[in-house]
């Protein structure tokens, strides 16, 4: 069996939780795709069986987000699990969506130290815990969208960001919140779209039972967002690299009408990269 379950995450629970709790319905392997911290809710899609082979095509797909920013404090994680500490001023909404463009585009981030990142093969929040003092080096992001909604509370407001995989919304909280003059955390988090996935189609993993699951399956073909190569030379299923008049990229190949895997294209021609059966 593979395929994807687009899972709606709940509040309190780990991205890791709700994968194991997966594979124990449907006793196959799977992962997931893309970390959700565990007071975040929403997409978090779940490859079943050799769909896991896949994860690596789909590091560049865009993630969206609604967000809550409180300003005048922070916490050690950023979120709000952490230990509060008050501090500096609320910003206006005038302030706020005037410094929203500097957030746009590919910009350098350092990752919050409660965080998944590792520090000589360690994680992060496993050093934070300790009371260990480290630091996280800079990494490149991107950001395509960051717009501001609303005003949700006196010091909280409402963000909606789609960008690229790697980003850290609370990292954009504190960074956003020290342009503005002063502190802020994200207080509410929750992910809407992850490349094809969105939360319209997301299932909470409380509905999922051993007699539907299969109903929700996704097929793998139809995650993926490549085109389709109907005609080829058959010797590529034994690993030939053959001619191919298509454009340079990745192509989804079939046999007998099955989804077999994808090839690429370069140079005029074509070879079967990554096979799923």
């Amino acid at each position: 069996m593979t395929g994807f379950l687009n899972i709606d995450k709940p509040v309190g629970k780990s991205s890791a939780y709700i994968v194991g709790g997966v594979k124990r319905l449907t006793r196959t392997p799977c992962g997931h795709l893309g970390t959700l911290d565990p007071n975040a809710s929403g997409v978090l899609p779940v490859g079943l069986g050799n769909a896991t082979r896949l994860f690596d095509y789909f590091l560049s797909k865009q993630k969206t987000y609604r967000a809550r920013f409180t300003f005048g404090a922070t916490t050690d994680t950023l979120d709000g699990e952490g230990e509060v500490h008050f501090g500096g001023e609320i910003p206006t909404e005038q302030e706020i969506q005037g410094a929203l463009s500097g957030f746009v585009g590919k910009i350098l981030q350092v990752p919050p130290k409660y965080s998944a990142k590792s520090v000589e093969g360690v994680r992060g929040y496993r050093l934070a815990r300790r009371g260990k003092e480290f630091e996280l080096p800079p990494k490149e992001v991107e950001v395509y969208r960051f717009d501001y909604l609303r005003q949700t509370a006196p010091a909280e407001f409402e963000f909606e960001i789609c960008c690229g995989a790697g980003t850290y919304i609370r990292a954009l909280a504190r960074d956003l919140a020290e342009r503005l003059g002063t502190l802020g955390y994200t207080s509410y988090l929750r992910r809407t779209a992850s490349g094809i996935f969105t939360e319209e189609t997301a299932i909470p993993p409380e509905k999922l039972t051993p007699e539907n699951w299969q109903n929700y399956l996704i097929p793998t073909d139809m995650v993926l967002p490549f085109p389709v190569i109907d005609t080829f030379d058959a010797r590529i299923f034994n690993g030939v690299t053959v001619p191919t008049e298509a454009g340079d990229g990745l192509y989804k190949i079939y046999r007998d009408g099955a989804f077999y895997g994808l090839a690429r294209a370069e140079g005029g021609m074509l070879k079967a990269e990554k096979k799923l059966c």
